[in-house]
């Protein structure tokens, strides 16, 4: 079956899944910020909306969707962060937008564009409590190159893919004071150890951690420089501000908003979050590399398995 597809959003994973999913034969229409107004009727005279815009954009796309939104479309956020001003994931943010019987699914996994514009191979989650929902799209969206696994726990696979974003900043900067595989091992381990308590707490499923969600897209993230969040990383350790990382790598880089994000919901639900801490001083300016690398190998001593 033949789907007309609309992409929000044309940036680097717009148009891959433009890209793919034009390959399978199904009918793309796609619309980006810079055209202008959206043409509303024509993207809502579909059978799928995919969102691969920013987190900064999702709100205003929801409110101006929602008045002639059909309850039956179905809408595939793509979108990874966490929105400093509501804290809420893009899914929520939709959600909210277009009513709670809205039927809503996330992608999330490793799928660094450029690899899959590459002809690669990749496996990716599609997460939604609207489990026939994700078999419908499981059995039109998957093709030779990416391939889709169901879930059911959209939420943790949104937060995994969240914070995993501050955790490759992190590890960029690991790499490029060239601290070694024992620092960046631990420093991933301990990622993941954060990602959990943000999954769970924001009413995800712990063992989405181990899926491709979370350790999945971690690994590519937090070790490709295709990932700008790496490559962000990459920069401040080398001195560069977070103003100048972000001229230099000239897109969007996640992290830098999710890390802020998570501290505050790390402030109201006391968690502890000590790499979130670092990533956003650094972005912050107000520590050095070498600084936050001190930080965290000073704190306090404790069991593997504390916060």
């Amino acid at each position: 079956m033949t789907l007309r597809i609309a992409v929000l959003g044309r940036g680097a994973w717009g148009r891959t899944l433009i890209g793919l999913w034009q390959a399978q034969g199904h009918s793309l229409i796609s619309w980006s910020r810079s055209e202008g107004p959206l043409p509303v009727d024509q993207l809502l005279n579909s059978d799928l909306v995919v969102s691969a815009v920013a987190m900064a954009g999702v709100a205003t796309l929801a409110a101006e969707l929602a008045p002639q939104w059909r309850a039956e479309l179905p809408l595939l956020s793509c979108s990874k962060g966490i929105d400093p001003g509501s804290l809420a994931t893009a899914s929520q943010l939709w959600r909210q937008g277009l009513g709670p019987q809205s039927r809503l699914a996330v992608l999330s996994g490793p799928n660094l564009a450029t690899e899959l514009q590459q002809g690669l191979p990749a496996a990716s989650t599609l997460a939604s409590t609207d489990q026939e929902l994700c078999q419908w799209l499981q059995h039109h969206l998957s093709g030779d190159t990416l391939r889709f696994y169901r879930h059911d726990d959209p939420w943790g696979c949104e937060a995994a893919g969240a914070l995993k974003n501050v955790i490759a900043i992190a590890a960029g900067v690991c790499d490029g004071l060239e601290l070694g595989a024992n620092a960046k091992a631990s420093l991933l381990c301990r990622g993941l150890a954060e990602m959990a308590q943000v999954i769970e707490g924001l009413g995800g499923q712990s063992s989405t951690l181990y899926g491709l969600a979370g350790v999945g897209d971690l690994l590519a993230t937090a070790n490709s420089r295709l990932s700008r969040n790496y490559r962000f990383g990459l920069l401040l350790a080398t001195g560069l501000s977070a103003s100048e990382a972000q001229h230099s790598i000239a897109a969007t880089v996640e992290g830098e908003a999710t890390a802020r994000a998570a501290l505050q919901l790390a402030q109201r639900h006391g968690w502890h979050l000590p790499i979130c801490e670092q990533v956003d001083a650094l972005i912050q300016g107000t520590i050095k590399p070498s600084q936050a690398v001190k930080a965290l190998m000073g704190r306090e001593l404790k069991a593997e398995l504390a916060a």
